[in-house]
């Protein structure tokens, strides 16, 4: 087993239940085993202090499972051990009324880092994102199939974050058979799910509960669903009595999506339109065109430290342009899945907007990623959905 000793005073964050040790917060490194494999993580002084996976190829050089001053070795991390978080993480949604899609367990939040596993009703999507759970993937998928008892399981490991772990992409399903599109239901909803090619693990389950919250706003409204890719947000504005909608997205195929789950669910009052939703606002601004609701759910236009100044003017953009398209009492819904974007910086991007728009608002709701994505209170990383409604005064 590798013994990882911290620099000074490093282990008081790991103490408090930080997820992460840097390579640059590390003094040396003692023992030998293999990567992937679990390490003895120690204070400076030789006080043990957790266990975690180790990997020398990231940044990100241990990735912590269990905080303990208790001397344990790495049988103590077998399959029991794992198969008793898989559980704890299912029971948590299940006893929240989460039952046909949800995300069953989310990394870091419910300690398992690099494991992500979404249900869409008889079928699981899943990520392994760490060389940890790379190495454990078959003992995982075992534990997964005991406790879902699912017709098949696809990976969705395409993503670039694990060529930091030193790890190919790759894609295929693990178990079972699994078809290219699953429908499930979504706040009475039916939803075409395509697993093999849709975003992240097929779709975008954080904002289930933001989506539903537009009962409250879009009665016998015009929506403007910006960003919508599958048209989560246009489908429930349809459920919830809106008089039309129009929903942007550059990509084809996510309009082609929405005109099949509008069918789907016999909505005939949504738009779908291609286009660029940049061009689109300013568009509307010009023709002074006006909506009672916009709906801002863009990607995430910062996705490292590095790029956030150029990722805020992005978000400030299109929000004063969101907010000069709203008709006076109407409503800006308006979202960042940027990390990066920190709440304060999001709250700070809104402020602006509003002056740049010459408008007064009020803030009626702040709203996070749903519950079956809770994040760790002393990990910022982890709280990365914010969604501000704004009433136009």
């Amino acid at each position: 087993m590798y013994n990882v000793i911290l620099k000074q005073n490093e282990e008081k964050r790991i103490k408090s239940f930080y997820p992460w040790i840097y390579a640059n917060e590390v003094s040396k490194i003692t023992g030998k085993d293999k990567q992937g494999s679990i390490c003895k993580v120690l204070s400076l002084n030789g006080e043990i202090v957790g266990y975690g996976y180790i990997n020398h190829a990231s940044k990100i050089i241990v990735r912590m499972l269990l905080v303990t001053k208790e001397e344990l070795d790495e049988n103590y991390f077998n399959y029991d051990y794992f198969k008793n978080l898989v559980h704890i993480a299912n029971m948590s949604r299940t006893c929240q009324g989460y039952n046909n899609s949800y995300r069953a367990i989310f990394s870091e939040s419910d300690n398992l880092p690099g494991l992500i596993v979404d249900k869409y009703g008889d079928y699981l999507s899943c990520q392994f994102l760490t060389l940890g759970m790379e190495v454990r993937k078959d003992m995982i998928i075992d534990i997964i199939k005991e406790e879902f008892n699912p017709l098949g399981i696809y990976e969705r490991s395409d993503v670039s974050v694990r060529e930091k772990e030193g790890l190919k992409e790759q894609k295929g399903i693990l178990f079972g058979e699994v078809p290219d599109h699953v429908i499930i239901e979504e706040n009475g909803l039916k939803i075409n799910v395509d697993i093999v090619n849709g975003q992240k693990t097929g779709y975008f389950l954080d904002q289930q509960a933001n989506r539903d919250m537009l009962k409250y706003y879009v009665k016998d409204r015009t929506v403007l669903d910006c960003f919508c890719n599958v048209g989560g947000f246009s489908l429930c504005a349809a459920k919830y009595g809106a008089k039309d909608i129009y929903s942007l997205d550059i990509s084809e195929r996510a309009t082609l999506e929405v005109s099949k789950n509008a069918k789907l669910n016999n909505f005939n009052n949504i738009n779908p339109i291609c286009i660029d939703v940049f061009k689109a606002l300013r568009d509307y601004k010009e023709k002074g065109q006006k909506f009672d609701v916009v709906i801002l759910d863009p990607p995430a236009f910062t996705k490292s430290i590095d790029t956030v100044k150029e990722g805020y003017k992005g978000y400030l953009d299109i929000n004063t342009l969101g907010l000069k398209l709203v008709n006076k009492g109407g409503y800006l819904i308006t979202c960042s899945c940027s990390q990066h974007l920190t709440l304060a910086l999001f709250m700070k991007m809104i402020n602006e907007a509003i002056n740049h728009a010459n408008k007064k608002a009020k803030l009626v709701d702040l709203r996070f990623q749903g519950k079956d994505h809770a994040s760790l209170l002393n990990m910022d990383e982890a709280l990365y959905l914010k969604v501000a409604v704004l009433q136009i005064m």
